[in-house]
């Protein structure tokens, strides 16, 4: 050791012998020689000292020393690094929960097929997990057998695939699995096995431009349709209605190798709705959607009611007609007749509302009123006619007012036609109508932007028989607006409005 002399040598035994034949490092031996104390002389050995052995060559490793070597051993110095610490035990690792496989595959289709291959496309499920996709599996099986292949040894992540190398009028089952890490996803299959044959041209319908919108016919005419598509091998051609097969009692289908006839030799309302057409070879296949339309004329309004006369107008109302013939109302037609003539002329062409307002009446006539309804077939075969007569009388000079009681005439104001928004050109005087009653009579007031016209040489407001007026002479663009009307009597107050447009001039 360090600081003491070494003792005198003795024979070895054959165990220590071989021990003592693997010399140790030199890095170890120097200290040796620098440790022992000049002073202190060795004393001589008593036998002959042992042979000295060839260090051992530099790739082996330095033995480890056993008991009776690690006396002779040295101590390490003071300042040599302290041995590596035990690694502490490992913690237990906490369980993750378990990943749900992916989803489905979607829209799984057939691109092409070929004498001895066909390819597939789909589309990413929508659930891939954390993990993301390893790639899919497509696997394939003979029409009649159950045994499942699959054509892939590895995962990819391609949306489409060609399988080759199949025998040509084999039906082949394909079905694509999405892989990863945490499962495989319910397979995607097609619903009808792929014969292995060349398609030399993919079907594809061409569907004429007028009929992508909707085909409207009238009840009793006739649908002939002929729709051109294209495909090598002749293609299946099939026709749907709501996913059912056609009555073949009422609609005829002609196909050739180029087009299908669609024909109904006299529509009914029942045959309106939308077709679908498939055109299909080898699980190929397009399709298109026909939108019929067959329209009659509407039934007339119903619930035409006379509702108020006064000076020369007379105020009309109804309800829309209860059949509208299988097509939007476009409006109304309103007709008067004059009992001494007896005939019909048109007052109002396609009326959108169902109430109006008929002036310019005839003192000391009697007239009689009735609507049409009109849709996209025109107007309504029969009309709804008023129930009672207008008799316009002739003004009174002298007031009476013992003949109508003032306790039954008392009524606050109400518009019965109100304003109506105009559009007018910059400089031509421009007129604002509506009528009202009410009894006592009301009080007229204009406004326009919520501020009361008065004294203005520009406007100039009249009230006759409950019509209201308003002239704006040569308007300029600061007389548009929203212009009101009010009505104001003891009982109340009512008040319309409608907005003035000025435009410049052409």
């Amino acid at each position: 050791m360090t600081g003491k002399t070494a003792p005198p040598a003795k024979k070895p035994s054959p165990a220590a012998a071989k021990k003592k034949a693997a010399p140790a490092p030199k890095e170890e031996a120097a200290p040796k020689e620098e440790a022992a104390p000049k002073e202190e002389a060795a004393p001589a050995a008593e036998g002959p000292p042992a042979p000295e052995q060839p260090p051992a060559p530099t790739d082996e490793p330095a033995p480890i020393p056993t008991e009776a070597g690690a006396e002779a051993t040295p101590a390490p110095a003071e300042g040599s690094p302290a041995p590596p610490a035990e690694p502490p035990a490992p913690e237990p690792k906490l369980e993750k929960p378990k990943e749900e496989p992916p989803s489905c595959p979607l829209s799984l289709a057939v691109e092409e097929v070929s004498e001895n291959s066909f390819t597939l496309t789909w589309k990413a499920p929508e659930q891939t997990g954390r993990a993301g996709l390893d790639g899919y599996v497509v696997e394939i099986c003979k029409d009649g057998s159950t045994d499942w292949k699959a054509v892939n040894q590895e995962p990819f992540l391609s949306t489409r695939y060609t399988i080759p190398n199949l025998i040509s009028g084999d039906k082949i089952h394909v079905r694509v699995v999405a892989v990863s890490a945490s499962g495989a996803s319910v397979p995607a299959t097609l619903e009808q096995p792929v014969l292995i044959r060349e398609i030399l041209q993919l079907p594809k319908i061409r569907m004429p431009r007028h009929l992508r919108e909707t085909y409207i016919r009238r009840v009793g005419d006739a649908v002939n349709i002929m729709i051109p598509f294209q495909g090598k091998p002749q293609p299946e051609v099939s026709w749907t209605k709501g996913g059912q097969p056609l009555d073949t009692n009422r609609i005829n289908v002609r196909n050739t190798a180029r087009d299908t006839i669609f024909y109904i030799r006299q529509a009914q309302r029942g045959d309106s709705g939308k077709y679908e057409l498939t055109v299909q070879i080898n699980g190929a296949e397009d399709k298109a959607t026909l939108d019929i339309q067959v329209v009659e004329p509407p039934g007339p309004p119903q619930n035409l009611k006379l509702v108020d006369v006064w000076g020369f107008n007379v105020a009309l109302e109804w309800t829309p007609p209860v059949d509208n013939g299988n097509s939007e109302i476009k409006g109304y037609r309103v007709q008067k007749s004059d009992k001494k003539s007896g005939k019909w002329f048109t007052v109002l062409e396609r009326c959108t509302r169902t109430s109006c307002t008929i002036s310019d009446l005839i003192i000391g006539n009697t007239y009689s009123f009735r609507v049409f309804s009109e849709n996209i077939c025109g107007l309504s075969d029969s009309a709804a006619v008023a129930s009672g007569v207008a008799y316009i009388e002739k003004t009174k000079t002298t007031y009476q007012p013992e003949k109508i009681p003032q306790r039954d005439m008392m009524e606050p104001p109400k518009f019965t036609q109100p304003l109506t928004d105009r559009t007018t050109t910059r400089g031509y005087s421009t007129h604002l109508f509506c009528s009202v009653r009410g009894f006592p009579q009301p009080k007229i007031i204009w406004l326009k932007n919520q501020m009361e016209i008065r004294e203005d040489p520009k406007y100039i407001a009249l009230i006759d028989q409950g019509v209201c007026s308003l002239e704006i002479r040569k308007p300029g663009p600061f007389d548009g607006g929203v212009y009101t009307c009010k009505a104001v009597n003891p009982l109340g107050e009512a008040s319309v409005d409608c907005r003035l447009d000025v435009k410049g001039e052409i």
